[in-house]
Formats: C-alpha cells, sequence, structure tokens
C-alpha cells in the first residue's frame, strides 16, 4: 500500500510539474472541442471557494487527513472499498498539501469547460471520497439516523 501511494503521489508530481514547466507559458491549449489543457495557481478550494485562502487549506487538509487516519483503525481491513478510499483520499490531499506548502497555491490544468479546472490529485480526493461513502454503506458504519 506504501507503493501505491508513493506512485499516485508521484503521478501528481510529475503532471503537475509538467503543466507547470510546459503549460504555463502557453496558459491553455485545446485537445478536444470540450476539453483543454488550461494552467492556473488555485489559492482556493474547488469552483474558487476561499480565494486566497491557502493557509487554512492547508491546515484543513491536514485535520481532515488526520481524522481519516484516526477512523480508518476502526474500519475493516478485508473492505476494499474502505481501503481504496483512504489510499486515493490521502494521495490527493498529499498531493495538493504539497504544492500549498511549497508554492502557495495548487497546480490545476484539466479543463473540461463545463466544470473548474482541476488535477490529478483531486480527481484521487473525489473517487476517493466516493470510495468511502460506499464502503461505508457497505458495511453500515454510517452516522445512525
Amino acid at each position: 500500500r506504501p507503493l501505491l501511494l508513493l506512485t499516485l503521489f508521484a503521478v501528481d508530481r510529475v503532471t503537475k510539474y509538467w503543466a507547470a514547466q510546459w503549460l504555463m507559458p502557453r496558459i491553455s491549449v485545446a485537445v478536444l472541442p470540450f476539453f483543454s489543457l488550461t494552467y492556473v495557481e488555485n489559492t482556493g478550494a474547488a469552483f474558487g471557494i476561499g480565494h486566497s485562502r491557502n493557509y487554512f487549506f492547508a491546515v484543513l487538509s491536514v485535520a481532515l487527513l488526520g481524522m481519516l487516519f484516526y477512523l480508518q483503525r476502526k474500519w475493516p481491513k478485508e473492505n476494499i472499498w474502505l481501503q481504496a478510499g483512504l489510499l486515493l483520499v490521502t494521495a490527493g490531499a498529499l498531493g495538493n498539501l504539497y504544492d500549498r506548502l511549497r508554492y502557495g497555491y495548487v497546480v490545476d490544468f484539466l479543463d473540461f469547460k463545463v466544470w473548474p479546472v482541476f488535477n490529478f490529485a483531486d480527481s484521487c480526493v473525489t473517487v476517493g471520497a466516493c470510495c468511502l461513502a460506499w464502503g461505508l454503506r457497505r458495511e453500515d458504519l454510517a452516522v445512525p439516523h
């Protein structure tokens, strides 16, 4: 599992490095009619929420990671959805946290035009959160009604 985490983190770092080196001078490159590679330095969260609140989101990321690691101790190790979700959310959160601490912003570059520009780490967090929700539902570990 640590190797998978490192691999996901490395993919995020390499793609963001590429975006900063190759894409930044070009700003945006159309790939398909509905998809472009667009360089963005994001100091907020998704949808432009909290613009210029980089430090807040860095602290929030650390707190959420701590909470996830605390909760996962109670999760069944054989539940692949929970384990995959934890791995993906952790990798994505660490990738964006690295950017926030190192550069003061997160590098985004995947632009589907109908959605805010995002990156590989954001995809990991989103897919991982869905896996966690599904795994919690399957285990009936969700908050009681």
